[in-house]
């Protein structure tokens, strides 16, 4: 969904163990992306990632615990379509995380992983890095 600016976001999610942060794949892509997904309409950032979350890998997002970690942004890839941010958060969850619908497979990643993922994810690899959170 687009904002009123005209560009595209999403609300991802960050979950880090052992300086490592989970990846998702979805079915026919190469590229691991961040879990979460674009705000259905009149969705707070709260709202839209507990839905994703629960959606992409059968996770309860604990909504009161979520930081903001970061805003992303970067040209969009796609012709006279403009930025594509990333609104990044981090937070607790309960269950299991296993993958349904879109989602094929989930990873562990490390900074030296970031040529597996999109330019904007790359990015947020590099600043998990920077801080000292991730491998």
């Amino acid at each position: 969904m687009a904002t009123d600016d005209g560009v595209r976001e999403k609300v991802a999610w960050i979950l880090l163990r052992d300086q490592r942060v989970l990846m998702t794949r979805n079915r026919g892509r190469e590229l691991f992306y961040f879990p979460g997904g674009k705000r259905e309409p009149g969705e707070s950032d709260a709202q839209t990632l507990v839905r994703e979350i629960d959606e992409e890998l059968q996770a309860a997002i604990d909504a009161d615990s979520m930081v903001h970690f970061g805003t992303f942004e970067v040209p969009d890839g796609h012709p006279g379509r403009g930025l594509f941010r990333m609104i990044c958060y981090t937070a607790g969850h309960r269950g299991e995380l296993v993958p349904a619908q879109e989602i094929e497979e989930k990873a562990w990643f490390r900074h030296a992983d970031r040529d597996r993922v999109t330019e904007v994810d790359a990015m947020v690899f590099d600043a998990l890095h920077e801080q000292g959170l991730l491998s």
